[in-house]
C-alpha cells in the first residue's frame, strides 16, 4: 500500500482518544436499550407495576428517546456538539441513580424518562462528533463501521448483563452500572474532545421544533399503544392520524420558514432519504427478529431467559466482525453497494429461520449460524446507511444529519416489534385462555420471520433500483430553491 493512502488509514493519538470516548458513550446507550428486558418482571413485582403499566417503564424512554431525537440533534448544530454531549452524559448518570434508587413506579418512569432524554442528546451529537472529527472518506468509514459494531453489541449483550446482574445482584445494578462508565466518560470528554458547532447560527425555528417533536412523540406512542391497545383500536389509530397531521405540518413550516429545523433540501436530498430508509429497514426488522427468536426459544424449545440471551451472543459476535470489516468491504463496494450487501444477506438469512421447526438441536444450530451470518450483514447495512445518511452535507449541518439517522435507528426499534408481533398472532390458530399452543407459537414466529425476511430482500431491491436511479440524476448539486449559495448535497457512492 502506498505511503499516502496508509497515512489515510490511520488515526492520529487524538482522533484514538475522541473516538475511544465516543464509541464507548455509543456502546453504553446501546446496552441501556436492552439491559432492562430481562428485568422488567422483577421490578414489577418490587415497585408495585400493574400488568397494564409495567410497559411504561419501556415505553416511556422509546417516546423520549425518539420524539426528542431530532431537536436535540439540530441543537447540538447551533449551540454546540461537545456541550450537549456533556449534559447528556451527566443527565443521563443521575438519572441512572435514581432509577437504581426508585422506590415507587413513578419515580421509576421519570428516571426512564430522564434516559430517554440523555439518548435523545447524546446520540446525535456523538455521532457528529465522530463524522466531524473525521473527514469523510475511510477513516469515517472506519470510525462508524466499529460504531455500528458496538452498538450491536451493546444491544445483544445488554440483554446478557442485565440477566447476569438481576440473578446475581438485583436489577437495581441494571441502573447503577452506568454512574461510575458515566462520570469516567464525562471527565474524558471533557479532556480530550474539543467543541464543534456550526459557525452560522440562526434563531431556533420554534414551530418546526414543536411539531416534529410533537409528531414523533404521537406516532412512537400510537406504535407502542398497537403492542397494548392492538392495531384495531381506535386509540391507536387515532393518535397516528394526530401524528401524520403534525408531521405533515411540519413539512409545510420547514417549506416557508427563514431558518428551519430542518432545510427541505436535505430531507429531499437522495443520500439522506434513501440512507435513512434502509436503516429503517434494517433496524426494525432485525428488532422484530430478536423478539421473534425469544419466543420461539423459550415457548418452542424451552430455554430458560439467560440460555436466550447467550443464544443471542453469536448475532452479537457476527455484528462486531461486521462493523471491524464494513470499511474494507466499502472500499471495494461503495456504501450504496455494502448497503444492498447487508441488508441481502440480513434478509437471506432471516428468512431460511422459516423452516425452523420443534426439533431443539436443530433449531439452536439454526439460530446461531444464521444470526452470527445475519449480525454481520444487518451491521454492515447499518455503517453503509450511516455513511450514505451523512454523506456530502455540511459540517455546520451533521448534528442535523445524525439526529435524523439515529430518529431512525429509535424508530425501527419501536416499530418493527409491534407490527411483526400482529402478523405472528395472526397465525397462532385457536387460543385456550388467551395462550397459544405450541404449534400455534411455532406456526405464528416462522410466518412472521418469512415476511421479515421478505421485507428486508425488499428493500435491498428498492434501493439498488432507486438510489441508482437517484444518483444518476442529482449529480448536479442540490441547492436551496431560494438562496443559490446553500451547501450542496449529493447523493452518496
Amino acid at each position: 500500500m502506498p505511503k499516502t493512502q496508509s497515512a489515510q488509514l490511520s488515526m492520529t493519538g487524538k482522533q484514538k482518544a475522541i473516538l475511544i470516548v465516543l464509541l464507548g458513550a455509543q456502546f453504553m446507550f446501546a446496552v441501556d436499550f436492552s439491559i432492562l428486558t430481562v428485568a422488567l418482571p422483577k421490578i414489577g413485582s418490587d415497585l408495585g407495576f400493574g400488568l397494564d403499566s409495567l410497559q411504561w417503564v419501556s415505553t416511556a424512554f422509546a417516546l423520549t428517546a425518539a420524539g426528542f431525537m431530532l431537536l436535540f440533534g439540530r441543537i447540538g448544530d447551533l449551540v454546540g456538539r461537545k456541550k450537549l454531549f456533556l449534559i447528556g452524559m451527566a443527565l443521563l448518570t443521575v438519572s441512572s441513580l435514581v432509577g437504581g434508587l426508585a422506590t415507587s413506579p413513578e419515580l421509576m418512569i421519570a428516571a426512564r424518562v430522564a434516559q430517554g432524554l440523555a439518548t435523545a442528546v447524546v446520540t446525535p451529537s456523538g455521532m457528529a462528533l465522530i463524522t466531524t472529527s473525521f473527514e469523510e472518506g475511510p477513516l469515517r468509514t472506519k470510525a462508524l463501521g466499529l460504531n455500528g459494531a458496538l452498538l450491536s453489541l451493546g444491544f445483544a449483550g445488554g440483554a446478557v448483563l442485565g440477566g447476569v446482574l438481576t440473578d446475581l445482584l438485583s436489577w437495581r445494578y441494571d441502573f447503577f452500572i452506568n454512574v461510575p462508565v458515566g462520570v469516567a466518560l464525562f471527565f474524558a470528554a471533557t479532556a480530550v474532545i474539543k467543541e464543534s458547532v456550526s459557525e452560522d447560527r440562526p434563531k431556533l425555528d420554534v414551530p418546526g421544533s414543536i411539531t416534529v417533536t410533537a409528531g414523533l412523540l404521537a406516532f412512537v406512542y400510537g406504535i407502542t399503544g398497537a403492542e397494548r391497545e392492538g392495531w384495531g383500536s381506535p386509540q391507536t389509530w387515532g393518535t397516528l392520524l394526530v401524528a401524520a397531521v403534525l408531521l405533515i405540518s411540519f413539512y409545510v413550516i420547514e417549506l416557508r420558514a427563514a431558518a428551519p429545523l430542518a432545510p427541505v433540501r436535505i430531507l429531499k436530498a437522495n443520500s439522506v432519504k434513501f440512507g435513512n430508509l434502509g436503516g429503517l429497514i434494517t433496524f426494525s426488522m432485525e428488532s422484530a427478529l430478536s423478539f421473534l427468536l425469544t419466543l420461539y426459544l423459550q415457548q418452542v424449545l424451552h430455554l430458560n431467559p439467560f440460555q436466550t440471551g447467550l443464544m443471542f451472543g453469536f448475532l452479537g459476535l457476527g455484528a462486531f466482525l461486521g462493523g471491524t470489516f464494513a470499511s474494507k468491504i466499502l472500499a471495494r463496494t461503495g456504501s450504496k453497494g455494502g448497503m444492498v450487501l447487508g441488508l441481502a444477506v440480513q434478509g437471506v438469512m432471516t428468512g431460511v429461520l422459516f423452516l425452523l421447526g420443534e426439533n431443539k438441536t436443530m433449531g439452536i444450530a439454526a439460530v446461531l449460524v444464521t444470526t452470527f451470518v445475519g449480525g454481520f450483514g444487518h451491521v454492515l447495512a447499518i455503517v453503509s446507511y450511516t455513511v450514505i445518511s451523512t454523506s456530502g452535507i455540511e459540517d455546520s449541518e451533521q448534528g442535523l444529519a445524525t439526529g435524523l439517522a439515529a430518529m431512525t435507528q429509535q424508530i425501527g426499534f419501536t416499530l418493527g416489534i409491534p407490527v411483526m408481533s400482529a402478523i405472528a398472532a395472526s397465525q397462532y390458530g385457536v387460543l385456550k385462555n388467551g395462550v397459544a399452543s405450541k404449534a400455534g407459537v411455532l406456526d405464528g414466529t416462522t410466518f412472521a420471520i418469512l415476511v421479515d425476511g421478505l421485507v428486508v430482500i425488499a428493500g435491498a431491491l428498492v434501493i439498488a433500483v432507486l438510489l441508482r436511479s437517484a444518483n444518476s440524476s442529482t449529480s448536479a448539486p442540490v441547492r436551496a430553491a431560494s438562496d443559490e449559495e446553500e451547501p450542496s448535497l449529493t447523493a452518496a457512492h
